[in-house]
């Protein structure tokens, strides 16, 4: 199966969305735990950017999750 760039990481953003809001996380406060800015966080969750690994890592470790978690998402 062919995915698109585009695909993978607004794919990618929603099930980061859906993963803090489980956690029931504010965006202001998963870039608090992060370091990062929470403008930083939405342009991931809306597919603005095209995020690194080293900030994904950041954002497994904040939400207590496995960083291999983050990509584990049905293709769409």
């Amino acid at each position: 199966m062919e995915i698109s760039e585009e695909t993978f990481i607004s794919n990618l953003g929603t099930h980061l969305r859906q993963l803090r809001e489980l956690k029931n996380i504010s965006q202001q406060d998963l870039a608090n735990d992060c370091g990062i800015s929470k403008s930083q966080i939405a342009r991931i969750e809306v597919a603005k950017i095209n995020t690194t690994v080293r900030t994904l890592i950041k954002i497994a470790n904040a939400l207590d999750i496995e960083p291999k978690d983050l990509l584990d998402f049905p293709l769409k």
